[in-house]
């Protein structure tokens, strides 16, 4: 007689980690979109409806001459002014929200309950369970901070030149928030509040430690800026002054011999991008110091 043959068990289904955090995290994903449709629409009227009504008034305003009685819409001008400057807070704050978030409650929370290391007991090495943990979010942050950026650039395009109170391309806000500089600093602060999770393991000291830890890279950032592409720069008798929108980086020297550097408006884009490559590099190795700590705490559990 043959030996009836027993079919090998099957292999336990692999847990869908990114389906799983989504679930875990469905508060802060609510939120995430809330904010970048709220933003989207505000910047929508900011590039349209507001920043029409804010030239025409100012239009109104440089047609008074030196007349006593002038009628112009202040209303329009203060309310693109006001919008813009909520709309440009709103996004500058979102690398520090999310920093506080990846260590608070992305990581600082799980590890404080022990939720990380039960899952690492049933079928989910720590390597992919923070891999999961950092890719997801960080998928939806670039995506979001992208739309956010093109269209807070469009806002701020929309008065260049129209009003005179819009800002100039080199203020800070303006700049981190209207280029491919906030996804990258976002990211940064994505890896900087897991590591801060990872360090601390606790939910309110990793949150706090994440949200201070961006504010160093952003300052940093601030301090190298002006250094990460070459000046241009005037020198002669007199006091030389750089060209109308030009951001002036230094000045300097006396009557006989005058000097000043400085940015113009076309060194606006190589200014975002070797900025944005530099904090893209910060992003990875905080990434890889993550996974480095991660595997230090766990040992071979880390991979196996």
């Amino acid at each position: 007689m043959t030996a009836l043959s027993v079919p090998a068990p099957a292999a336990p289904a692999r847990p869908h980690l990114t389906r799983w955090v989504l679930r875990l995290h469905r508060p802060a994903l609510y939120v995430w979109t809330a904010l970048v449709l709220l933003g989207t629409v505000l910047l929508l009227l900011l590039h349209g409806p507001f920043a029409d009504a804010a030239a025409e008034g100012w239009r109104q305003f440089d047609s008074c001459g030196f007349t006593t009685a002038c009628r112009y819409d202040q209303s329009a001008i203060l309310r693109y002014k006001d919008w813009y400057n909520y709309a440009t807070l709103a996004a500058a704050a979102v690398p520090f929200l999310t920093a506080a978030w990846a260590g608070g409650a992305l990581l600082g929370k799980e590890l404080e309950s022990g939720t990380a290391e039960l899952s690492w007991a049933q079928s989910s090495t720590p390597v992919r369970w923070l891999s999961v943990r950092l890719a997801t979010p960080a998928v939806l942050v670039t995506a979001g901070t992208g739309l956010l950026a093109w269209l807070h650039h469009l806002a701020w395009a929309a008065g260049r030149g129209r009003i005179h109170s819009a800002k100039e391309w080199y203020d800070v806000g303006t700049f981190l928030t209207g280029g491919p500089t906030l996804g990258a600093l976002s990211l940064a602060g994505l890896a900087a509040g897991a590591l801060a999770g990872l360090l601390w393991r606790r939910t309110l000291p990793a949150l706090a430690f994440g949200t201070l830890l961006t504010g160093a890279i952003w300052g940093a950032s601030q301090l190298l800026l002006p250094h990460l592409w070459p000046t241009l720069g005037r020198s002669g008798h007199g006091y030389p002054t750089s060209p109308a929108g030009s951001w002036t980086v230094s000045q300097g020297g006396d009557a006989a011999q005058y000097h000043v550097t400085y940015h113009p408006y076309s060194h606006y884009w190589p200014l975002q991008l070797t900025a944005t490559a530099l904090l893209l590099t910060v992003a990875a190795l905080l990434t890889l110091a993550c996974f480095l700590l991660l595997r230090r705490r766990t040992g071979r559990a880390a991979t196996r």
